[in-house]
């Protein structure tokens, strides 16, 4: 799905051509074929399409237990890379790809594209602009829909995604990076399986993600974030709901309405302030995909870097720190206890 997704956004970025295929299940290369309206050269393997000499950049969207396997021809070959999250399910894989990233000259962009949701984008700007005063607490929440089936329900196993926290709560954590800029030094998190996929069974083994969650992550310049996460919140009217508070003001913002709402300290019982307004997202990036226009937008700034013409804006790194985070998360859920950022080396 998510392949396909990327091969319906290049069509529609300048300059951006689809050269080759490649994936072991026939299904996926016929579904990416059909997506792409022509016939390209396919492979079974990314090693062989490495190979081939064919692509100047490829974009990763393999299962995520995969990534470290798929990157390492990759990376031998030269390539510019975009890597979809979770960078890897391991902290030690991530370390592996955020090393041979910082080895290469050539563009690696880890897919955060939850930055480039146009509401999002103005949210962080309007945020480290000034428009709230000094950023103190922050709040993610996502309310929606289950874990989606995938090529041999791969996504049903923590072992496979590195657990919900890494696997879907990444996008978040690495939100909360870019809007506090500090690192985190604490996290405690409070979730489990309690709805979703109670009743499903894959060779007689009961799938362990975790399906809600409460999650807090202290910050080394003391901003405090909090993720809540609900997988069992389809009628939601908006999916994401993100706040802001700081020494002045409030700004939420609200995905997919797209509104912002700003409201400033006004002091007891005087009069609100609130201003509200919305962002638009060009109608053509929003039906290529299904993260709210974000994709396409991700691609324009990823094509820049491959051409040169502009930075890398998700390192690596950011792919790294994303993923420790996760996996702080993924433990205290298991084992009820804050999690320093220390203790996983960091």
């Amino acid at each position: 799905m998510m392949g396909i997704e990327h091969i319906t956004n290049l069509a529609i970025t300048p300059g951006a051509v689809v050269t080759a295929l490649a994936d072991p299940t026939q299904s996926s290369l016929d579904h990416s074929q059909a997506a792409l309206g022509r016939s390209v050269a396919t492979f079974d393997s990314a090693a062989a399409l490495a190979a081939s000499g064919l692509c100047d950049a490829v974009i990763v969207a393999s299962p995520n237990h995969t990534h470290r396997t798929v990157l390492e021809p990759l990376f031998d070959a030269g390539l510019h890379i975009l890597c979809e999250k979770p960078l890897a399910t391991t902290i030690e894989d991530a370390r592996w790809v955020a090393y041979r990233a910082g080895q290469s000259d050539r563009v690696f962009w880890t897919a955060m594209e939850y930055r480039y949701m146009p509401p999002a984008a103005e949210f962080i700007r309007a945020i480290h602009d000034g428009d709230i005063g000094r950023l103190q607490m922050l709040s993610i929440r996502e309310h929606r829909f289950p874990f989606l089936e995938k090529v041999g329900d791969w996504n049903r196993f923590s072992r496979n995604t590195g657990g919900t926290m890494v696997e879907k709560c990444c996008h978040f954590f690495d939100l909360m990076r870019l809007i506090v800029r500090s690192e985190a030094v604490r996290v405690y998190c409070s979730g489990a399986m309690d709805v979703n996929h109670l009743d499903e069974r894959y060779d007689g083994e009961t799938p362990d993600i975790i399906d809600n969650s409460y999650t807090v992550v202290d910050f080394a310049n003391g901003v405090r974030a909090m993720l809540d996460l609900s997988m069992f919140a389809d009628g939601a009217e908006n999916q994401e709901e993100i706040a802001a508070v700081g020494s002045d003001a409030r700004l939420d913002v609200l995905i997919p309405e797209g509104a912002l709402v700003h409201a400033p300290r006004v002091g007891f019982r005087n009069p609100k302030k609130v201003t509200r307004r919305v962002v638009h997202t060009d109608a053509t990036a929003l039906n290529a995909g299904s993260h709210h226009g974000s994709t396409f937008y991700e691609h324009q700034k990823f094509n820049a870097a491959v051409r040169g013409q502009g930075p890398v804006e998700v390192t690596a790194h950011d792919g790294l720190m994303a993923v420790a985070i996760g996996t702080a998360a993924e433990i205290s859920a298991r084992e009820h206890r804050v999690v320093t950022m220390r203790e996983l080396g960091f």
